[in-house]
């Protein structure tokens, strides 16, 4: 081969190694080549929030759990604290808020979402997917107003999902008569956060399933809306994850069986003596939520 055509293939290779230098460090320099940037089926950047559908019975198993993220810990108490004036905790649905919707009926019997055991009482409602805020209601009492000035107050054991609006009430049909007639289909009602006077005292149970490995712990009869739920382990509180069918999950059996730590919205905190793990079991806890 000719010396001339050597040198001019050794140029060559030179250039394109050259290019191929100084694409790659252009990439790690982080600029992203347009095509990239153009494609419309690029994944996600971290941090989008994905909505998923609302659940509106509990899952059969724990392998199906949805979970809210955790977020830090709470510092250890030993005894019931004061609770604040305010609501520190709350979520859509705060003390003194006003919201406004309509009142519709479904047949109901106080099961649903919640995770609730059915119930003779009438007073009860499911609570529309923005304001149900992914379980945070369960539990809660509101009083619900129509315009002529009747009332009664429903406590929220099931979700709504939609085509129920922002600030609609489902209600059992018997809590919707002390509003107005049936026939009416879905009155326009105001509702707010009430502190029940006459609620029960506070039972846990644990979910179905648990064990000292696995447990899903959940809050019955509370007076106020539950913000928070912690369990004594390893000589600290752990903070449990929330699901979105009303239990705090410890999928690594910390604190199963032991001392628990429930936090209302306004920031009172009463602590648990240990129960054992039953399976099911509604265990009494002695203890209330003050009044509001």
């Amino acid at each position: 081969m000719p010396k001339r055509t050597v040198i001019v293939s050794v140029v060559a290779l030179l250039v394109v190694a050259a290019a191929v230098v100084a694409v790659v460090a252009t990439r790690a320099g982080g600029t992203v080549p347009a095509e990239a940037a153009n494609r419309s089926d690029a994944a996600p950047a971290i941090g989008t929030a994905v909505t998923a559908p609302p659940v509106s019975t509990p899952p059969a198993s724990p392998s199906t759990t949805t979970t809210t993220p955790a977020s830090s810990s709470v510092a250890a108490t030993t005894s019931s604290a004061a609770a604040s004036g305010d609501a520190p905790l709350a979520g859509r649905i705060k003390p003194g808020a006003s919201h406004s919707g309509v009142a519709t009926f479904y047949d109901t019997d106080g099961t649903g979402a919640c995770g609730y055991d059915a119930s003779q009482d009438p007073l009860n409602a499911a609570m529309n997917v923005a304001d149900f805020e992914g379980s945070q209601a369960c539990g809660a009492y509101v009083e619900v107003r129509a315009a002529g000035g009747a009332s009664v107050t429903v406590r929220i054991t099931n979700l709504c999902p939609a085509p129920c609006r922002v600030g609609q009430l489902d209600l059992n049909p018997k809590a919707f008569d002390r509003l107005g007639a049936r026939n009416r289909g879905e009155i326009p009602i105001t509702w707010k956060l009430v502190s029940q006077p006459s609620a029960k005292q506070i039972s846990l149970r644990y979910k179905d399933g648990s064990s000292q490995y696995w447990c899903g712990i959940q809050v019955i009869d509370h007076r106020n809306p539950v913000a928070r739920l912690e369990v004594r382990a390893g000589g600290s509180w752990k903070r449990l994850q929330r699901t979105d069918y009303n239990y705090f999950l410890s999928e690594n059996g910390a604190g199963c069986g032991g001392a628990v730590a429930v936090t209302d919205i306004y920031g009172e905190r009463l602590v648990i003596d240990p129960l054992p793990v039953k399976a099911g079991v509604s265990q009494p806890a002695n203890r209330q939520f003050a009044q509001h």
